[in-house]
């Protein structure tokens, strides 16, 4: 993976960060530990992704970057503003072709769905999907959420867990 992070110029991503293919990635990517990236993402500028996060292939994040609403220009023509900031939390999982508008946040824990359209927010230990994407159920429990928390809250977690184990 040091390959990719030379060849995007990839300096604020761990170096656990791993990509299973091409995709068009800003260079300021933040990927925080075991980030995965599937092959064909598209990630803008100002992008953080938390720790145990997974992109499955096709993931796009995108939107927010064209000024539309002057009358007297064509939008290509029009120019484009800052792009907002997105922040993805840690043990989020997005699959795939979903597309993910800039300038939102997606709470740790949270899954979307497949092909899933994610216009606003998303709260922590939710499962999304669909177009736009709608809450589906919650991943855990009250008491599951606040145990997963704490193994996220841990430094070091022990990645080798052994094939079907129980907890």
């Amino acid at each position: 993976m040091s390959w990719y992070r030379k060849k995007f110029g990839l300096k604020n991503v761990d170096t656990t960060f791993y990509m299973g293919g091409k995709g068009v990635i800003s260079r300021d990517l933040v990927a925080k530990k075991y980030v995965f990236i599937g092959a064909n993402c598209i990630i803008p500028p100002k992008v953080t992704i938390g720790k145990y996060t997974m992109f499955a292939a096709n993931v796009s994040i995108l939107g927010g970057d064209h000024i539309f609403n002057n009358p007297e220009r064509p939008i290509i023509f029009s120019g484009r503003p800052d792009m907002p900031e997105t922040n993805i939390g840690e043990d989020v999982w997005i699959g795939a072709n979903a597309c993910i508008m800039a300038g939102i946040e997606i709470g740790n824990g949270a899954i979307i769905a497949a092909g899933s359209i994610v216009t606003k927010s998303i709260k922590p230990y939710s499962i999304y999907g669909g177009n736009p994407a709608k809450l589906i159920r919650m991943r855990f429990n009250e008491e599951e959420m606040e145990l997963h928390q704490k193994m996220l809250q841990k430094t070091n977690i022990d990645i080798n867990f052994t094939k079907n184990k129980k907890h």
